[in-house]
Protein backbone atom coordinates (compact mmCIF):
# COMPACT_ATOMS: atom_id res chain seq x y z
CA UNK A 1 0.00 0.00 0.00
CA UNK A 2 1.42 3.16 -0.80
CA UNK A 3 1.24 6.25 0.97
CA UNK A 4 0.68 9.58 0.01
CA UNK A 5 2.93 11.00 3.19
CA UNK A 6 5.67 8.87 2.04
CA UNK A 7 5.60 9.94 -1.98
CA UNK A 8 5.43 13.62 -0.31
CA UNK A 9 8.68 13.65 1.42
CA UNK A 10 10.60 11.30 -0.85
CA UNK A 11 9.75 13.95 -3.93
CA UNK A 12 10.52 17.40 -1.15
CA UNK A 13 13.27 15.88 0.83
CA UNK A 14 15.43 14.76 -1.80
CA UNK A 15 15.41 16.99 -4.44
CA UNK A 16 16.09 19.83 -1.34
CA UNK A 17 19.20 17.91 0.07
CA UNK A 18 20.03 17.65 -3.51
CA UNK A 19 19.95 21.31 -4.01
CA UNK A 20 21.26 22.18 -0.52
CA UNK A 21 24.53 19.56 -0.90
CA UNK A 22 24.87 21.85 -4.36
CA UNK A 23 24.41 25.37 -2.75
CA UNK A 24 26.72 23.97 0.17
CA UNK A 25 29.66 23.14 -2.54
CA UNK A 26 28.43 26.55 -4.39
CA UNK A 27 29.12 28.18 -0.61
CA UNK A 28 32.57 26.47 0.14
CA UNK A 29 34.05 27.05 -3.50
CA UNK A 30 32.83 31.14 -2.74
CA UNK A 31 34.76 31.03 0.81
CA UNK A 32 37.97 29.22 -0.66
CA UNK A 33 38.28 30.45 -4.01
CA UNK A 34 39.02 34.20 -2.74
CA UNK A 35 41.18 32.70 0.04
CA UNK A 36 43.34 30.63 -2.54
CA UNK A 37 44.34 33.45 -4.62
CA UNK A 38 44.94 35.49 -1.96
CA UNK A 39 47.61 33.02 -0.79
CA UNK A 40 48.94 33.14 -4.23
CA UNK A 41 48.78 36.58 -4.64
CA UNK A 42 51.10 36.88 -1.45
CA UNK A 43 53.39 34.22 -3.21
CA UNK A 44 53.73 36.24 -6.35
CA UNK A 45 54.38 39.59 -4.30
CA UNK A 46 57.05 38.09 -2.71
CA UNK A 47 58.35 36.87 -5.84
CA UNK A 48 57.99 40.42 -7.37
CA UNK A 49 59.56 41.96 -4.24
CA UNK A 50 62.80 39.55 -4.89
CA UNK A 51 62.94 40.55 -8.64
CA UNK A 52 62.94 44.01 -7.73
CA UNK A 53 65.95 43.67 -6.31
CA UNK A 54 68.04 42.43 -8.92
CA UNK A 55 70.32 45.07 -9.93
CA UNK A 56 72.82 44.85 -12.98
CA UNK A 57 76.60 44.24 -12.54
CA UNK A 58 79.93 44.01 -14.18
CA UNK A 59 79.66 40.04 -14.60
CA UNK A 60 75.48 40.27 -14.86
CA UNK A 61 72.81 39.98 -12.63
CA UNK A 62 73.36 40.54 -8.98
CA UNK A 63 70.89 40.46 -6.63
CA UNK A 64 71.05 42.89 -3.45
CA UNK A 65 69.31 40.84 -0.38
CA UNK A 66 70.95 41.36 3.17
CA UNK A 67 71.22 38.82 5.66
CA UNK A 68 68.20 41.06 7.81
CA UNK A 69 65.97 41.07 4.28
CA UNK A 70 66.44 37.76 3.68
CA UNK A 71 65.80 36.99 7.29
CA UNK A 72 61.99 38.89 6.81
CA UNK A 73 61.52 37.40 3.52
CA UNK A 74 61.88 33.53 5.13
CA UNK A 75 60.07 34.84 8.64
CA UNK A 76 56.37 33.18 9.03
CA UNK A 77 54.83 31.51 11.97
CA UNK A 78 53.21 28.61 10.17
CA UNK A 79 54.84 28.16 6.72
CA UNK A 80 58.53 27.74 5.73
CA UNK A 81 58.99 29.59 2.43
CA UNK A 82 62.07 29.23 -0.27
CA UNK A 83 63.48 31.02 -3.00
CA UNK A 84 65.60 30.30 -5.81
CA UNK A 85 67.34 33.29 -8.66
CA UNK A 86 69.17 31.50 -11.92
CA UNK A 87 70.10 32.92 -14.69
CA UNK A 88 69.29 31.87 -18.33
CA UNK A 89 71.35 29.03 -18.21
CA UNK A 90 69.57 27.50 -15.31
CA UNK A 91 72.95 28.07 -12.78
CA UNK A 92 72.20 29.15 -9.03
CA UNK A 93 72.21 33.00 -8.93
CA UNK A 94 71.03 33.05 -4.84
CA UNK A 95 68.63 30.94 -2.23
CA UNK A 96 67.74 27.33 -1.81
CA UNK A 97 69.96 24.90 -4.26
CA UNK A 98 67.15 21.97 -3.79
CA UNK A 99 65.01 24.14 -4.82
CA UNK A 100 62.74 22.19 -7.50
CA UNK A 101 62.78 22.42 -11.08
CA UNK A 102 60.92 25.63 -12.69
CA UNK A 103 58.43 24.12 -14.76
CA UNK A 104 58.43 26.59 -18.39
CA UNK A 105 55.75 29.18 -19.14
CA UNK A 106 54.27 28.53 -15.10
CA UNK A 107 53.82 31.40 -13.40
CA UNK A 108 51.72 29.15 -10.62
CA UNK A 109 52.16 25.56 -9.70
CA UNK A 110 52.51 23.16 -7.61
CA UNK A 111 55.32 20.95 -6.25
CA UNK A 112 57.21 19.12 -2.98
CA UNK A 113 60.18 20.41 -1.50
CA UNK A 114 61.98 18.58 1.67
CA UNK A 115 59.42 16.17 1.67
CA UNK A 116 56.38 18.80 1.77
CA UNK A 117 54.12 20.12 -0.81
CA UNK A 118 54.51 23.73 -1.67
CA UNK A 119 53.23 26.49 -3.53
CA UNK A 120 55.54 28.04 -6.10
CA UNK A 121 55.34 31.51 -7.77
CA UNK A 122 57.93 31.99 -10.54
CA UNK A 123 58.39 34.98 -13.27
CA UNK A 124 61.55 36.03 -15.50
CA UNK A 125 62.82 39.63 -15.37
CA UNK A 126 65.27 40.74 -17.61
CA UNK A 127 68.39 42.74 -15.43
CA UNK A 128 70.31 44.59 -18.26
CA UNK A 129 71.01 42.27 -20.76
CA UNK A 130 70.97 39.27 -19.00
CA UNK A 131 67.45 37.14 -18.56
CA UNK A 132 66.78 35.76 -14.99
CA UNK A 133 64.31 33.95 -13.44
CA UNK A 134 63.49 34.17 -10.03
CA UNK A 135 60.95 31.53 -7.65
CA UNK A 136 59.42 31.63 -4.35
CA UNK A 137 57.45 28.64 -2.68
CA UNK A 138 55.32 28.48 0.36
CA UNK A 139 54.41 25.30 2.41
CA UNK A 140 50.61 24.58 2.45
CA UNK A 141 49.71 24.82 6.27
CA UNK A 142 48.30 28.23 6.11
CA UNK A 143 45.91 27.04 3.59
CA UNK A 144 45.12 23.89 5.01
CA UNK A 145 44.31 25.58 8.66
CA UNK A 146 42.30 28.23 6.28
CA UNK A 147 40.35 24.95 4.74
CA UNK A 148 39.79 23.28 7.67
CA UNK A 149 38.19 26.42 9.11
CA UNK A 150 35.86 27.37 6.58
CA UNK A 151 35.16 23.29 6.13
CA UNK A 152 34.50 23.24 10.18
CA UNK A 153 32.06 26.04 9.91
CA UNK A 154 30.40 24.98 7.01
CA UNK A 155 29.78 21.13 8.07
CA UNK A 156 27.35 21.97 11.40
CA UNK A 157 25.77 25.29 9.31
CA UNK A 158 24.80 22.85 6.43
CA UNK A 159 23.83 19.81 9.15
CA UNK A 160 21.51 22.90 10.69
CA UNK A 161 19.60 23.86 8.04
CA UNK A 162 18.97 20.48 6.28
CA UNK A 163 17.10 19.77 9.75
CA UNK A 164 15.68 22.57 9.61
CA UNK A 165 14.00 22.10 6.11
CA UNK A 166 13.22 18.28 6.41
CA UNK A 167 11.22 19.74 9.63
CA UNK A 168 9.87 22.16 8.01
CA UNK A 169 9.02 20.00 5.17
CA UNK A 170 7.77 17.00 7.53
CA UNK A 171 5.36 19.62 9.46
CA UNK A 172 4.17 21.22 6.06
CA UNK A 173 3.03 17.61 4.64
CA UNK A 174 1.67 16.88 7.97
CA UNK A 175 -0.14 20.09 8.32
CA UNK A 176 -1.57 19.60 4.53
CA UNK A 177 -2.53 16.01 5.53
CA UNK A 178 -4.09 17.01 8.46
CA UNK A 179 -7.88 17.45 6.87
CA UNK A 180 -7.32 13.61 5.77
CA UNK A 181 -6.55 12.63 8.73
CA UNK A 182 -9.65 14.67 10.21
CA UNK A 183 -11.78 12.96 7.51
CA UNK A 184 -10.27 9.42 8.84
CA UNK A 185 -10.96 10.03 12.13
CA UNK A 186 -14.34 11.01 11.97
CA UNK A 187 -15.52 7.67 9.45
CA UNK A 188 -14.01 5.55 12.43
CA UNK A 189 -15.51 7.07 14.56
CA UNK A 190 -19.18 6.62 13.17
CA UNK A 191 -20.86 3.11 13.99
CA UNK A 192 -21.75 1.07 10.86
CA UNK A 193 -25.55 2.75 11.09
CA UNK A 194 -24.43 6.03 10.80
CA UNK A 195 -24.72 7.40 7.24
CA UNK A 196 -24.57 11.38 7.54
CA UNK A 197 -22.67 12.93 5.36
CA UNK A 198 -19.38 13.81 5.60
CA UNK A 199 -18.46 17.94 5.78
CA UNK A 200 -17.65 19.28 3.07
CA UNK A 201 -15.67 22.25 4.53
CA UNK A 202 -12.53 20.16 2.97
CA UNK A 203 -9.80 21.77 0.97
CA UNK A 204 -10.48 22.21 -3.17
CA UNK A 205 -8.41 19.16 -3.44
CA UNK A 206 -10.41 16.74 -1.62
CA UNK A 207 -14.27 18.02 -2.45
CA UNK A 208 -14.41 15.47 -5.46
CA UNK A 209 -13.46 12.77 -3.03
CA UNK A 210 -16.04 14.00 -0.34
CA UNK A 211 -18.38 14.49 -3.15
CA UNK A 212 -18.34 10.97 -4.42
CA UNK A 213 -17.97 9.56 -1.19
CA UNK A 214 -21.56 11.81 0.26
CA UNK A 215 -23.17 10.32 -3.10
CA UNK A 216 -22.14 6.38 -2.22
CA UNK A 217 -23.45 7.13 1.40
CA UNK A 218 -27.03 9.06 -0.07
CA UNK A 219 -27.40 5.36 -2.04
CA UNK A 220 -26.60 3.19 1.13
CA UNK A 221 -29.09 5.07 2.84
CA UNK A 222 -31.55 5.02 0.38
CA UNK A 223 -30.92 1.24 0.00
CA UNK A 224 -31.08 0.65 3.64
CA UNK A 225 -34.12 3.03 4.21
CA UNK A 226 -36.02 0.54 1.36
CA UNK A 227 -35.06 -2.30 3.14
CA UNK A 228 -36.34 -0.51 6.44
CA UNK A 229 -39.41 0.44 4.87
CA UNK A 230 -40.11 -2.80 3.06
CA UNK A 231 -39.32 -4.85 6.23
CA UNK A 232 -41.84 -2.50 8.60
CA UNK A 233 -44.43 -3.29 5.45
CA UNK A 234 -44.12 -6.74 5.74
CA UNK A 235 -44.35 -7.01 9.03
CA UNK A 236 -47.54 -4.40 9.28
CA UNK A 237 -49.13 -6.09 7.30
CA UNK A 238 -48.76 -9.69 8.60
CA UNK A 239 -50.15 -8.66 11.79
CA UNK A 240 -53.56 -8.95 11.04
CA UNK A 241 -54.06 -12.19 8.84
CA UNK A 242 -52.08 -13.90 11.65
CA UNK A 243 -54.39 -12.90 14.18
CA UNK A 244 -57.23 -13.78 12.06
CA UNK A 245 -55.85 -17.16 11.72
CA UNK A 246 -55.50 -17.24 15.13
CA UNK A 247 -59.24 -16.77 15.60
CA UNK A 248 -60.05 -18.99 13.64
CA UNK A 249 -58.03 -21.79 14.36
CA UNK A 250 -59.92 -21.06 18.45
CA UNK A 251 -62.89 -21.05 16.31
CA UNK A 252 -62.22 -24.25 15.29
CA UNK A 253 -60.42 -26.00 18.88
CA UNK A 254 -63.94 -24.61 20.49
CA UNK A 255 -66.33 -26.69 18.43
CA UNK A 256 -64.48 -29.76 17.30
CA UNK A 257 -61.85 -29.75 19.79
CA UNK A 258 -63.21 -32.95 21.48
CA UNK A 259 -61.93 -35.11 18.66
CA UNK A 260 -58.52 -36.32 19.55
CA UNK A 261 -56.51 -35.90 15.88
CA UNK A 262 -58.40 -32.94 15.38
CA UNK A 263 -57.54 -31.40 18.56
CA UNK A 264 -53.84 -31.93 17.68
CA UNK A 265 -53.62 -30.73 14.56
CA UNK A 266 -55.65 -27.82 16.15
CA UNK A 267 -52.84 -27.16 18.87
CA UNK A 268 -49.93 -27.87 16.47
CA UNK A 269 -51.07 -25.22 14.02
CA UNK A 270 -51.92 -22.51 16.69
CA UNK A 271 -48.63 -23.23 18.08
CA UNK A 272 -47.04 -22.43 14.38
CA UNK A 273 -49.52 -19.28 14.50
CA UNK A 274 -48.20 -18.45 17.81
CA UNK A 275 -44.59 -18.81 16.41
CA UNK A 276 -45.33 -16.59 13.05
CA UNK A 277 -46.82 -14.16 15.53
CA UNK A 278 -43.81 -13.45 17.76
CA UNK A 279 -41.22 -13.57 14.66
CA UNK A 280 -43.51 -10.64 13.06
CA UNK A 281 -43.69 -9.06 16.18
CA UNK A 282 -39.79 -8.97 16.39
CA UNK A 283 -39.50 -8.38 12.56
CA UNK A 284 -41.82 -5.12 13.58
CA UNK A 285 -39.67 -4.17 17.00
CA UNK A 286 -36.57 -4.75 14.78
CA UNK A 287 -37.71 -1.89 12.37
CA UNK A 288 -38.84 -0.06 14.85
CA UNK A 289 -35.31 -0.08 16.81
CA UNK A 290 -33.15 0.78 13.73
CA UNK A 291 -30.71 3.40 15.21
CA UNK A 292 -30.12 5.26 12.33
CA UNK A 293 -34.22 6.01 12.03
CA UNK A 294 -34.63 6.49 16.00
CA UNK A 295 -35.57 10.51 16.25
CA UNK A 296 -34.61 11.96 20.15
CA UNK A 297 -37.69 13.99 19.97
CA UNK A 298 -39.56 10.73 20.66
CA UNK A 299 -37.21 10.30 24.16
CA UNK A 300 -39.69 11.14 27.24
CA UNK A 301 -39.11 10.73 31.24
CA UNK A 302 -40.42 7.29 32.26
CA UNK A 303 -39.55 4.96 35.26
CA UNK A 304 -37.67 1.51 34.71
CA UNK A 305 -39.53 0.11 37.68
CA UNK A 306 -43.10 1.52 36.73
CA UNK A 307 -42.29 -0.02 33.37
CA UNK A 308 -41.73 -3.50 34.23
CA UNK A 309 -44.80 -3.68 36.17
CA UNK A 310 -46.79 -2.77 33.17
CA UNK A 311 -45.34 -5.13 31.00
CA UNK A 312 -44.79 -8.18 33.26
CA UNK A 313 -48.16 -10.03 33.50
CA UNK A 314 -47.98 -11.78 30.52
CA UNK A 315 -44.51 -13.26 31.69
CA UNK A 316 -45.63 -14.18 34.76
CA UNK A 317 -48.36 -16.65 33.26
CA UNK A 318 -45.52 -17.86 30.67
CA UNK A 319 -43.22 -18.38 33.63
CA UNK A 320 -45.97 -20.24 35.42
CA UNK A 321 -46.49 -22.80 33.21
CA UNK A 322 -43.17 -23.66 32.55
CA UNK A 323 -42.82 -24.04 36.64
CA UNK A 324 -40.37 -21.05 36.49
CA UNK A 325 -39.93 -19.12 39.52
CA UNK A 326 -40.17 -15.40 37.90
CA UNK A 327 -39.27 -12.69 40.72
CA UNK A 328 -38.62 -9.11 40.45
CA UNK A 329 -36.10 -6.41 42.31
CA UNK A 330 -37.94 -3.23 41.65
CA UNK A 331 -36.74 0.38 42.72
CA UNK A 332 -37.51 3.66 41.00
CA UNK A 333 -34.88 4.17 38.22
CA UNK A 334 -35.92 7.31 36.13
CA UNK A 335 -34.70 7.20 32.74
CA UNK A 336 -34.99 8.82 29.33
CA UNK A 337 -36.87 6.64 27.32
CA UNK A 338 -39.54 5.65 24.35
CA UNK A 339 -41.83 3.47 25.85
CA UNK A 340 -42.86 1.35 22.96
CA UNK A 341 -39.46 0.73 22.26
CA UNK A 342 -38.14 -0.42 25.62
CA UNK A 343 -41.69 -2.57 26.37
CA UNK A 344 -39.87 -4.46 23.47
CA UNK A 345 -36.53 -4.54 24.64
CA UNK A 346 -37.67 -6.20 27.96
CA UNK A 347 -40.05 -8.32 26.75
CA UNK A 348 -36.83 -9.98 24.32
CA UNK A 349 -34.57 -10.13 27.50
CA UNK A 350 -37.34 -11.73 29.63
CA UNK A 351 -38.98 -13.97 26.65
CA UNK A 352 -35.14 -15.13 26.19
CA UNK A 353 -34.39 -15.75 29.48
CA UNK A 354 -37.53 -17.94 30.00
CA UNK A 355 -36.75 -20.09 26.66
CA UNK A 356 -33.21 -21.39 27.75
CA UNK A 357 -34.15 -21.49 32.00
CA UNK A 358 -35.39 -25.46 32.51
CA UNK A 359 -38.12 -25.95 34.63
CA UNK A 360 -38.34 -25.67 38.10
CA UNK A 361 -34.70 -22.84 37.40
CA UNK A 362 -35.38 -18.98 38.27
CA UNK A 363 -35.47 -15.46 36.32
CA UNK A 364 -35.22 -12.27 38.23
CA UNK A 365 -36.07 -8.86 36.96
CA UNK A 366 -34.55 -5.81 38.99
CA UNK A 367 -33.99 -2.35 38.56
CA UNK A 368 -32.01 0.29 39.92
CA UNK A 369 -30.77 4.00 39.78
CA UNK A 370 -26.58 3.49 40.22
CA UNK A 371 -25.68 7.20 40.82
CA UNK A 372 -26.98 9.22 38.11
CA UNK A 373 -27.69 6.02 35.64
CA UNK A 374 -30.25 3.81 35.26
CA UNK A 375 -29.42 0.04 35.46
CA UNK A 376 -32.34 -2.87 34.21
CA UNK A 377 -30.95 -6.64 35.08
CA UNK A 378 -32.02 -9.67 33.63
CA UNK A 379 -30.62 -12.95 35.66
CA UNK A 380 -31.30 -16.52 34.95
CA UNK A 381 -30.42 -19.94 35.95
CA UNK A 382 -30.22 -21.45 32.48
CA UNK A 383 -27.05 -22.59 30.73
CA UNK A 384 -25.39 -19.24 30.48
CA UNK A 385 -23.56 -18.29 27.27
CA UNK A 386 -19.91 -18.62 27.43
CA UNK A 387 -17.30 -15.31 26.97
CA UNK A 388 -16.26 -16.03 23.69
CA UNK A 389 -19.83 -15.97 22.40
CA UNK A 390 -21.33 -13.37 24.20
CA UNK A 391 -20.86 -10.62 21.76
CA UNK A 392 -21.81 -12.80 18.80
CA UNK A 393 -25.55 -13.02 20.23
CA UNK A 394 -26.40 -9.81 19.58
CA UNK A 395 -26.16 -10.03 16.08
CA UNK A 396 -29.00 -11.11 14.05
CA UNK A 397 -30.43 -14.93 13.68
CA UNK A 398 -27.53 -16.24 15.47
CA UNK A 399 -28.59 -18.75 17.78
CA UNK A 400 -26.51 -20.79 20.38
CA UNK A 401 -29.21 -23.41 20.98
CA UNK A 402 -30.77 -25.12 18.20
CA UNK A 403 -33.14 -27.46 20.17
CA UNK A 404 -34.66 -23.97 21.67
CA UNK A 405 -37.29 -22.78 19.38
CA UNK A 406 -36.42 -18.93 18.24
CA UNK A 407 -35.66 -17.00 15.30
CA UNK A 408 -32.52 -15.00 16.95
CA UNK A 409 -33.39 -11.38 16.81
CA UNK A 410 -33.88 -11.06 20.50
CA UNK A 411 -31.19 -10.10 21.62
CA UNK A 412 -30.70 -8.33 18.50
CA UNK A 413 -33.30 -6.04 19.11
CA UNK A 414 -32.14 -5.44 22.15
CA UNK A 415 -28.85 -4.16 20.81
CA UNK A 416 -30.42 -2.02 18.34
CA UNK A 417 -32.88 -0.67 20.73
CA UNK A 418 -29.96 0.28 23.54
CA UNK A 419 -27.87 1.83 20.96
CA UNK A 420 -30.67 4.26 20.19
CA UNK A 421 -31.03 5.30 23.56
CA UNK A 422 -27.21 5.48 23.95
CA UNK A 423 -27.28 2.43 26.65
CA UNK A 424 -24.85 0.10 26.89
CA UNK A 425 -25.41 -3.84 27.26
CA UNK A 426 -23.23 -6.29 28.43
CA UNK A 427 -23.76 -10.12 29.36
CA UNK A 428 -21.78 -11.50 32.29
CA UNK A 429 -22.43 -15.18 34.22
CA UNK A 430 -24.97 -14.69 37.27
CA UNK A 431 -24.38 -16.09 40.51
CA UNK A 432 -21.93 -18.45 41.46
CA UNK A 433 -20.79 -18.63 38.05
CA UNK A 434 -24.13 -20.51 36.66
CA UNK A 435 -26.73 -19.13 34.54
CA UNK A 436 -26.47 -15.58 32.56
CA UNK A 437 -26.61 -11.97 33.53
CA UNK A 438 -27.96 -9.32 31.19
CA UNK A 439 -27.20 -5.68 32.05
CA UNK A 440 -28.81 -2.56 30.24
CA UNK A 441 -27.05 0.47 31.27
CA UNK A 442 -28.79 3.75 30.39
CA UNK A 443 -27.03 7.04 30.36
CA UNK A 444 -27.90 9.71 33.13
Amino acid sequence: MTSIRVRLLKWLIGPILLVNLAGASLTYLLAWTPAEQAFDQAIADSAAALAARLQPGPHGAVLDLPKQAEQLLRTDQLDALYFVVRGADGALMAGDADFPPLAAGAALADASMRGQAVRVAQRSVRVGQASVRVAVAKTLRKRAQMRAAIIGAMVPLEALFTFALAGLIWFSVTNGLAPLARMRSDLNGRDGADLTPIDTDVPYELAPVVGAFNGLLGKVEAGARAQHDFLADVAHQLRTPLAGVKLQLEWLDARHGSEPDTARSIRLMLLSNARMIRQTNQLLALARAEPSRFEKKRLGTLDLAQLVQDSIQYFVEEAAKKGIDLGFELAPAPIAGDRFLLRDLLDNLVDNALRYTPAGGSVTVSCRRDGTAGVLLVEDSGPGIAPASRERVFERFVRLDDTTSGSGLGLAIVRDIALAHGARVSIDAGKQGQGALVQVRFPA
